[in-house]
């Protein structure tokens, strides 16, 4: 930045601190160890762009309750590279930035566009940040073309690549697993516990590939239970420093997307010696523990082996065994029947146990989107969990909590899954909330509250109305889980030592606490290596949080898109849904179908609706109509749109035939993510080979005047929405105003 155009005086104590952009204009800079950050107004950003390092002059006065400030210097750029949509003209070119934080398009000089046409999919490489003051585009060169916005799976691959997630891997990765053996040698099974002869099974999903685990079960005389979780050796063929290994922790995890599995390691390996399929022998490190009949730990070992599968299980069918007592199932599996219902058993034990320390279990519905071969959404089912998903989780719990507490003790350079204590001002916000149904969370000055009493509140709601509502407060107020070389505690499982042990192919800190084990269990552990560890370890944690962030919110993303996209072919239709959230804009509704849509306040007609915060909901001034989280309503999808991702609802008339009016009212910030949609729509229309109408036609912005006589559509993919500039419409302040009137009287 030109120190000059925006006078930095270096006598001045600047602040330093990431910029994130609201992508309205304004912004707000993040400082570590600040707890509020500091407002930036949309006339001092001075072309920061968002992510970016930056030094901040606070300003000596404020028009909120945030301080303010000015941005005087940009340190570091964050983003280098952005996704868009090209939009080609004779000479030059655009892209229309998919990231909405990012508000200018990128000007492409014609001999930078890398052959892009109207309407591809491009990565943009950012060669000129442009100049606010001059009024001058941030200007780039096309890297790389992703395909037409309207060819199958592009848009899923867009949200990847915009989140500089690698999909792709390197020729020298792909060569080194090429490399690796199809079978175990001889000279591998070298000097470990041959378990071959122990009865096991692997229990996946019918589609998983990548079996990284394996279970048995036997009961002695004396009634203990003998269980062995035995995890896929992945390092045996990964070796630190090689090229799969720097690549693996690039990557920090497998992502799982609604029509793709990016992997962390090549399919080479994941899917064929480091999975352990049935009936081949594999290599695995082996948590091997026994408990009585109680689920208490009385012993256990830690130990590199040589395995063979006796069968690959799905958890449908062992569900159908002990859930449904299916005869044709359970004649199959006839031999591992009774393992099965032993396991079931401890499953339960140790479910018991957990629960009496005080383990929270936040048990919401999930949902699986089922595509077609084009990457068109058909269905969405519901992803249940059952007595075998629960039985692995229990029995991967064990484990994980039994390696933690063993090498805590060792003293060992570790990484450690950790879930902290929840804010006690978020705490104290739910207990206040709460409070106004009757319940009561106990809280203690020393350590805040404890994980038994928030498991003791969501007992106390099973079954009531406010279930839904407490339940999503309950879950907003935690922290988020990440890695650590500090054995803080899991605050959520009630456990003072946790890690990830169990899934070494698709988690690499899974992988990485493998070295360190094996590196005990051959007697390598020296200072040295010890202090190799302690030097690597607090980056590994840093970075595997990070991507394991980033696979959540590409998840997400890749859902709502979707998500959108099947509402597309329900627009007009009614629904009964859940209040999911209250804002003071209007409220969200989630359906059977785990589709989320807006109710906007300013398209309920018939009252005013102030929002209480401290309540969380919506109340008419009239009539004292209330709307809040977890309440039943019925509403009717007036439009749905894959490229913002969003859908729309406006609440049912008792009568259908009263439901004509499909007009919605957006805020100035959804007004300008709709008109950066239209562009898209409309390049998407050029790029159309057949030159019909897109699936995705665009969107009429109007002056904001609501149209008088609005026929019924019967267009089933979008509707067409108008806009006003006002936050509340005409109807709602008549009807403000007709009840003020009345009060006065």
């Amino acid at each position: 930045m030109d120190e000059q155009l925006f006078g930095r005086d270096k006598k001045k104590n600047y602040i330093t601190g990431q910029f994130v952009s609201s992508g309205r204009g304004f912004g707000f800079v993040e400082v570590e160890g600040r707890e509020e950050d500091i407002f930036i107004p949309e006339e001092y950003v001075h072309g920061a762009f968002h992510t970016d390092t930056v030094e901040v002059e606070i300003l000596p006065e404020s028009t909120g309750k945030r301080q303010e400030g000015r941005i005087r210097n940009i340190l570091v750029r964050g983003i280098e590279e952005v996704v868009g949509t090209f939009q080609g003209e004779t000479n030059f070119g655009f892209v229309i930035p998919d990231n909405n934080k990012i508000q200018s398009d990128i000007f492409i000089p014609k001999e930078h566009s890398n052959g892009a046409v109207s309407g591809d999919k491009v990565v943009v490489l950012i060669s000129d940040y442009g100049d606010p003051i001059a009024r001058r585009k941030p200007e780039g060169k096309v890297k790389e073309v992703i395909g037409n916005i309207n060819d199958p799976g592009v848009d899923i691959l867009s949200i990847v690549m915009g989140y500089g997630i690698p999909y792709e891997f390197p020729e020298k990765v792909i060569n080194q697993a090429n490399r690796c053996p199809d079978s175990v040698s001889e000279a591998d099974m070298y000097g470990r516990s041959d378990l071959r002869n122990v009865t096991m099974v692997t229990i996946d999903g019918e589609d998983a590939k990548d079996l990284d685990d394996a279970v048995s079960l036997s009961i002695d005389g004396d009634g203990n239970y003998h269980l062995g979780v035995h995890i896929a050796d992945v390092t045996n063929y990964v070796q630190e420093s090689s090229a799969l290994d720097r690549e693996a922790l690039k990557r920090g995890t497998s992502v799982y997307l609604v029509d793709r599995v990016i992997p962390m390691l090549p399919h080479r390996l994941s899917n064929g010696i480091c999975s352990l399929n049935h009936g081949e022998d594999r290599l695995s490190l082996s948590c091997l523990m026994t408990f009585d009949k109680n689920g208490g730990l009385l012993d256990h070992d830690i130990v590199e082996s040589v395995i063979n599968v006796n069968e690959r299980m799905s958890y449908t069918d062992v569900a159908k065994i002990l859930e449904d007592k299916d005869p044709e199932t359970i004649d199959r599996y006839k031999e591992l029947v009774p393992m099965f219902e032993d396991m079931a058993e401890l499953s339960h034990i140790l479910r018991g146990k957990r629960e009496k320390k005080g383990a929270i279990d936040f048990d919401f519905p999930e949902s699986k989107i089922i595509l077609d071969k084009d990457g068109n959404p058909i269905d969405i089912v519901p992803h249940e969990r059952n007595v075998a998903t629960r039985l692995i989780e229990d029995f991967m719990l064990a484990a994980n909590q039994t390696v933690a507490e063993h090498f805590y003790y060792m003293q060992s350079p570790f990484v450690y899954r950790v879930h902290e204590q929840p804010d006690p001002e978020k705490i104290a916000s739910l207990s206040s909330f709460v409070s106004s149904f009757g319940h009561h969370i106990k809280m203690r000055k020393d350590d805040g509250v404890r994980p038994k009493e928030l498991q003791k509140l969501l007992k106390g709601i099973q079954g009531t109305k406010e279930e839904a509502v407490i339940s999503r407060m309950a879950l907003r107020s935690m922290m988020q889980a990440k890695y650590s070389t500090e054995c803080t505690g899991h605050f959520g499982l009630a456990f003072d030592y946790y890690c990830h042990f169990t899934s070494p192919i698709r988690r690499y800190p899974d992988l990485q606490i493998h070295r360190i084990i094996k590196d005990y269990l051959r007697g390598r552990m020296n200072e040295k290596k010890a202090s190799h560890y302690s030097e690597i370890l607090d980056e590994v944690a840093k970075h595997s949080s990070e991507t394991e962030r980033r696979a959540e919110e590409a998840e997400r993303e890749t859902d709502k898109l979707k998500k959108a996209q099947f509402m597309e072919n329900h627009v007009g239709e009614r629904f009964e849904g859940l209040v999911s959230g209250v804002t003071q804009y209007g409220f969200f509704v989630e359906l059977e179908n785990s589709c989320e849509g807006m109710v906007r306040a300013s398209s309920m007609e018939d009252d005013f609706y102030v929002y209480d915060e401290k309540a969380m909901k919506l109340v008419g001034e009239r009539y004292h109509k209330e709307y809040t989280i977890g309440q039943k309503v019925l509403i009717r999808v007036v439009g749905a749109d894959r490229l913002t991702k969003t859908i729309d609802f406006k609440l049912a008339s008792d009568d259908p035939q009263d439901d004509t009016d499909d007009y919605v009212e957006y805020s100035d910030s959804r007004r300008a993510v709709e008109k950066r949609a239209n562009k898209i729509r409309r390049l998407s229309l050029e790029a159309s080979d057949t030159g019909e109408r897109s699936d995705t036609p665009a969107r009429k912005v109007s002056s904001g005047k609501k149209p008088e006589d609005k026929k019924k559509s019967t267009r089933k993919v979008y509707k067409v929405h108008k806009y006003k500039k006002s936050a509340t419409s005409k109807a709602a302040r008549s009807a403000q105003g007709k009840g003020r009137s009345r009060k006065k009287r």
